[in-house]
């Protein structure tokens, strides 16, 4: 992808989002941080069969940060929680266009980072919850 092509599809990711705003019911919600910047990532996820059906973010920062959640989301909505799990940085990175992200690549990631714990913490839930039911 040309320079100009990422500069417009990560303000259109920005300017236009599907996946902005509060999840009610959400089986997880996690905060991730971009402490040199600022950025701030709330990822709400709802999960059903080890899939995440639904996917909304909150945040606020860069134009980078906020729309690379906007496309993590999107990309992944649908994808089991083992997908989410095993998608690399550099696949985020290189989609986004790597020419204009990679001066911000913290801010690039932080969306994926924020669901990657997201589903850790769920996934850490439901083991514990698993544990409990058996031990009773």
């Amino acid at each position: 992808m040309d320079r100009q092509t990422a500069i417009e599809t990560l303000l259109d990711l920005y300017e236009n989002p599907t996946h902005r705003g509060p999840l009610p019911g959400a089986d997880i919600s996690t905060i991730g941080g971009n402490p040199g910047c600022g950025d701030v990532i709330t990822m709400h996820l709802r999960v059903d069969d080890k899939r995440a059906v639904e996917i909304m973010f909150e945040g606020e920062g860069c134009t980078i940060s906020q729309a690379a959640a906007e496309f993590v989301a999107d990309r992944m909505e649908g994808a089991s929680l083992a997908e989410i799990e095993e998608l690399q940085q550099d696949i985020i990175i290189e989609e986004l266009g790597r020419e204009v992200v990679m001066s911000r690549p913290r801010c690039a990631t932080l969306g994926l980072g924020t669901l990657k714990q997201a589903v850790k913490e769920y996934n850490d839930a439901q083991r514990t919850e698993q544990l409990r039911a058996n031990s009773d």
